[in-house]
C-alpha cells in the first residue's frame, strides 16, 4: 500500500522485497536528488519532492549547479544553501539521504546508483539508468544484499485506471488471458531539432536505445504489472524509420510471449507532429478490457455471462503520476509501505527491451531467463 494525501491505495510488490519496509523508520526522512545538466525531468522531481509529505530536507548536488536556484525557488523551507552541492560523493557522506532521486543519462547512472546504494540509501532512478539489462542486474543484486528499495521511475503504475485493470486481473475477471495489444506513441517533432541530435538520448551508446526503452517500456511494464505475468520470449523490429540524424530507433514493432501463455503486442515510436497516443486491451476467456491512459477517457470492460455482456466504466482519476510515484517512493523509504515497483520488476522490464534490440539485430526469436 501507499498513501498519497489521506487516500489509501494499494500496490503490490514480490513478498522477499516487501519484506524490506517492515524494518525502517517511519518518522521524516531526508532526501536528496542527484542530476547533472542534462538530466531528465529534473523540474518534475523538483515539484514533487516539493509537494511530498514525509520529507525534512531535500539536498541536491549538481556538478554545474544550474538546478539549485530552481530548487529554491520550488523549495522554500526544505532546501537552502547549505543543501547544495557540486560533488554527489560528499553529499552522501555529509547529508546521509534516507531517499535519493537519480536524474542521470542511462550511461553514467549505474555509477552514481551504485554509490547511493552503499551509502545506504533507498534509491529512485530515471529509467533506463543502464545501457545494458546486466548493469541493472548488478544494481539490483546490491539493492537486495544491502536491504535498499531500487526503482526506476515507472510513474504510470500508480495511474488509477492501471490499478483497477490490475485489480480487475487479479481477482480473475477476465479468466485465463489470451492476448494483449498495446501502443504508446509520441511526437517525431522533437527529433529534428539539432539539439536533440547533440543530446544523450539520440545516441545509443549513452542512452542503450530510443523510444522504446525511453517510453515504450512503460508499456512493457505496465503489461508484467497489470497481468502478474513476466515476459518469457521477444521477437520485432527496431528501426529509425523517421531518417532524422540519429542513432537510436524512433519505431519499434514488439512480439511479446509471457510467462502464462498469454500473447501481445506493442507498438512504439514517435510518429505525431505533438502529444501522444496511446492503448491498452487485454483479451482473456470471461471477457476484456480496454483503457487509454493519455485521452482520459474511461477504463471500459465486458465480462461475459450467461445472460449476455456486462459493460461497465471506471471514472478517469485526475492523478498527477509522478508526484504520486515519488510519493509512494517517500513513503517506502519512510517504513509505511512496501516500494510502488521492486528492482527486480524494473529488471524484468530491462530485459525485455534489450531483449527486443537483439531480436531485431538478429532476425530472430529471444529467449528471456
Amino acid at each position: 500500500m501507499f498513501y498519497n494525501r489521506g487516500i489509501k491505495r494499494v500496490l503490490a510488490a514480490p513478498l522477499d522485497e516487501q519484506l524490506v519496509y517492515r524494518r525502517e523508520m517511519t518518522g521524516r526522512i531526508k532526501a536528496a536528488l542527484l542530476t547533472e545538466p542534462e538530466g531528465p525531468h529534473i523540474d518534475i522531481y523538483l515539484d514533487s519532492l516539493a509537494s511530498a509529505d514525509g520529507i525534512e530536507e531535500v539536498s541536491i548536488a549538481d556538478p554545474e549547479g544550474r538546478v539549485f536556484d530552481r530548487a529554491r525557488s520550488k523549495m522554500a523551507g526544505r532546501f537552502s544553501g547549505n543543501l547544495a552541492y557540486r560533488d554527489a560523493q560528499v553529499l552522501l557522506r555529509e547529508r546521509r539521504p534516507n531517499l535519493v532521486v537519480i536524474a542521470y543519462s542511462a550511461d553514467r547512472a549505474p555509477k552514481i546508483i551504485e554509490a547511493a546504494l552503499d551509502s545506504g540509501a533507498h534509491v529512485l532512478a530515471e529509467k533506463p539508468a543502464c545501457v545494458r539489462a546486466a548493469d541493472f542486474e548488478r544494481l539490483n543484486a546490491r539493492a537486495l544484499e544491502r536491504k535498499r528499495h531500487l526503482m526506476l521511475a515507472f510513474a504510470t503504475r500508480v495511474n488509477p485506471l492501471v490499478r483497477k485493470a490490475r485489480a480487475l486481473v487479479h481477482e480473475g475477471a477476465l479468466g485465463k488471458l489470451y492476448g494483449a495489444s498495446l501502443y504508446f506513441i509520441a511526437d517525431q517533432t522533437r527529433l529534428r531539432a539539432s539539439q536533440y541530435h547533440q543530446s544523450w538520448y539520440a545516441s545509443k551508446e549513452r542512452a542503450g536505445g530510443g523510444h522504446l526503452i525511453w517510453l515504450g517500456i512503460h508499456y512493457v511494464d505496465l503489461a508484467q504489472f497489470i497481468t502478474g505475468q513476466t515476459v518469457a520470449r521477444v521477437c520485432g523490429f527496431a528501426e529509425n524509420v523517421g531518417g532524422q540524424p540519429i542513432d537510436v530507433e524512433d519505431s519499434a514493432s514488439v512480439a511479446l510471449e509471457f510467462s502464462g501463455g498469454m500473447l501481445a503486442t506493442l507498438q512504439s515510436g514517435y510518429y505525431l507532429d505533438h502529444g501522444y497516443h496511446s492503448q491498452i486491451r487485454i483479451w482473456g476467456s470471461n471477457g476484456w478490457l480496454r483503457t487509454d491512459l493519455v485521452s482520459g477517457s474511461p477504463l471500459e470492460w465486458h465480462l461475459n455471462r450467461a445472460s449476455g455482456i456486462e459493460k461497465m466504466a471506471s471514472a478517469q482519476g485526475k492523478d498527477n503520476s509522478y508526484r504520486s510515484f515519488v510519493q509512494a517512493a517517500v513513503d517506502a523509504a519512510r517504513g509505511i509501505s512496501p516500494p510502488p515497483v521492486t528492482g527486480t520488476e524494473c529488471l524484468k522490464a530491462l530485459e525485455a527491451v534489450f531483449a527486443l534490440y537483439q531480436a531485431s539485430a538478429a532476425g530472430r526469436v529471444q529467449n528471456i531467463a
